[in-house]
């Protein structure tokens, strides 16, 4: 309804400036906003809209709210445009302006819905005078070379794939960075002891498997915590590494490439696609970065090393601990690295990106981290104006103790394991009720639907919670066909494929709508503020208001549904009722695509 709303909003302005008229000079000498503070109705009861504006001008007025609200109303009663939107304007409590949209209205907006295929959502316009289509970089997943993915990087992985792909249906050019940890110093220490243990795996591509290779690393950083020499060693072959020795790059090649085929095993499951640019990308720019910052005036050197101090930016009271951008032994870390990113990804082609907004997913224990390079980017003017530099953080995942979830040994989850099991219990809960209906399925049904559903119950059950917070890991609660789950949302889309293999097609394009109940226009507004989720969730970087909008959708479907009779229903009403079941698993099926999560015909 955001079209509706900004119409409404702009007649409400001028019915305000015709009933006062030197209210507009008065209000901007007074530093007041003629804004109706038009707002979503808090009840149905109160109608769609209601404008709060009067509230704020009974001071600069000098009359009582609910005088500036009657006289508001009578000028919009005048109004032809806002008449055939809205029925006559009500005024509640000492000045509240309560709104509602005609019947009319409604139904011409469900039959734009019908044959839009976007259901309503615009797509970003390129402002007059910009070069391009904005383009967004979201910077999620980071897994580390030569381990396993677990659960810990579940979260970064789905939220961010989410946010990509709302930030696609809206238009931006989205580019999805995989910044994953593929250089430094651990990689000395695995390539010395993959020369002393494996020399045969330099010369046969697939002479390991990551199985072995997490092993390997644990037998590696072992031997480096007990043994002096295999860390001179190791020293050492960081030195080759970064100054190109043939045999160690192609250590390093192959120690990145069999870790990379693992990690894609997991992203075709979850079905996330990626650009890899690792911390290698960004190696050549760094010596550039910290003499750049240095011509700045940002860094001081202390006890050897190249720091910045936050509280001399921004004149804290409480200094914070220093950001170094080169070590004492001349070596960079991750701070560097992250500052040579932003650098990078803001420049223009062909020397960067020409990112407008830069979105990172990681975890609220990196909050900190982001906030000191953010800061020192802005202060290096790397940063141009309007563009966005933001941090995602989300919480932890936690097992239904409340404590981090782990294994019962206290090892963390392979997410590949998390994932093998979820489809295993959706698989077993889908043969009980295979069962208990009586029906025979082929196991290729099976197979899909326990995937499907395992894998949609895990990325719903995260992207359900408000990202911020940690969330607890249940299974059972994750896989249930009642409340807030994948499972429910799939069973609604289901319901509705019921609905058209049992004759409720609809064949040629609807030209007239009727309702009558009030569960129909219950479902009609519900379905009509998808538009305004979406730019939520784009403006806000929460993917759990898309998860409730839809939550409530099914609900209030389900009402109708269940209330409400469809295909045994007198013409024109049937049709009219089809089509608003037709508009519904539209909207659930892009909403939960957007989510990264499949539907299904049948389950």
């Amino acid at each position: 309804m955001l079209n509706l709303y900004h119409t409404i909003n702009n007649h409400i302005k001028e019915a305000l400036e015709r009933a006062f008229p030197s209210v507009s000079s008065e209000a901007e000498k007074a530093g007041i906003s003629l804004d109706p503070q038009l707002v979503k109705a808090s009840k149905p009861e109160f109608g769609d809209f209601q404008a709060n504006g009067a509230m704020q001008l009974a001071k600069l007025l000098k009359q009582q709210p609910r005088a500036i609200a009657f006289s508001i109303v009578e000028q919009l009663k005048t109004n032809k445009n806002f008449i055939e939107l809205c029925k006559e304007p009500e005024i509640a409590g000492p000045g509240f302006i309560n709104i509602t949209l005609k019947n009319d209205c409604l139904i011409n907006e469900i039959q734009n819905r019908l044959n839009d295929n976007r259901l309503g959502v615009a797509k970003v316009e390129v402002k007059s005078g910009e070069r391009k289509t904005p383009t967004v970089i979201v910077d999620f997943s980071s897994p580390n070379i030569a381990k396993e993915m677990h659960v810990g990087h579940l979260r970064s992985t789905i939220i961010g794939d989410s946010l990509a792909r709302i930030l696609e249906f809206r238009g931006y050019k989205v580019l999805r960075l995989n910044h994953i940890g593929d250089w430094g110093t651990q990689f000395g220490m695995l390539i010395t002891h993959l020369k002393d243990v494996a020399p045969e795996a330099l010369k046969h591509a697939n002479a390991l498997d990551l199985g072995d290779l997490v092993v390997f690393y644990r037998e590696a950083k072992k031997r480096f915590d007990n043994d002096n020499a295999f860390q001179e060693a190791s020293r050492n072959e960081v030195v080759k590494l970064q100054g190109g020795e043939a045999l160690s790059v192609k250590a390093w090649q192959l120690l990145c490439a069999q870790s990379r085929q693992e990690f894609q095993k997991i992203y075709d499951r979850l079905d996330i696609r990626l650009k890899e640019r690792g911390e290698s990308f960004y190696n050549p720019y760094l010596e550039g970065v910290v003499e750049e910052l240095n011509n700045l005036g940002l860094v001081v050197k202390d006890q050897g090393a190249q720091c910045i101090f936050l509280d001399t930016i921004n004149r804290q009271s409480e200094p914070q601990a220093p950001v170094i951008v080169q070590k004492s032994d001349g070596g960079f870390n991750y701070a560097t690295t992250d500052l040579a990113a932003i650098q990078y990804r803001f420049n223009n082609p062909p020397h960067g990106d020409g990112a407008d907004r830069i979105i990172y997913v990681t975890d609220s224990g990196q909050a900190n981290h982001f906030e000191g390079v953010f800061q020192i980017a802005k202060n290096a003017n790397w940063i141009p104006e309007n563009a966005k530099l933001e941090h995602v953080p989300f919480g932890l995942v936690q097992g239904e103790d409340g404590k981090k979830l782990k294994t019962r040994s206290g090892q963390t989850i392979r997410l590949r394991d998390l994932l093998d099991e979820a489809i295993e219990r959706a698989k077993s809960d889908l043969t009980n009720r295979l069962q208990s209906e009586d029906r025979n399925e082929t196991d290729a049904f099976i197979e899909e639907v326990a995937t499907t559903v395992g894998i949609a119950a895990v990325k719903y059950a995260d992207l359900s919670q408000n990202r911020i917070s940690n969330y607890q890991f249940s299974f059972n609660r994750m896989l249930n066909l009642q409340g807030n789950t994948a499972p429910y949302l799939l069973y609604s889309v289901v319901r509705i494929a019921g609905i058209a293999r049992k004759g409720g097609f609809i064949e040629n394009e609807i030209t007239e709508l009727k309702f009558e109940t009030k569960q129909e226009w219950s479902l009609i507004r519900a379905l009509l503020k998808f538009d305004e989720i979406i730019i939520e969730v784009e403006n806000e970087l929460l993917p759990n208001r898309l998860c409730t909008y839809l939550f409530e959708l099914s609900q209030v479907f389900n009402r109708f549904y269940d209330q409400v009779p469809v295909l045994k229903a007198r013409e024109p009403f049937r049709k009219s009722r089809i089509a608003l079941c037709k508009l519904t698993a539209d909207t659930l099926k892009l909403g939960m695509g957007l989510l990264g999560i499949r539907t299904l015909e049948r389950m």
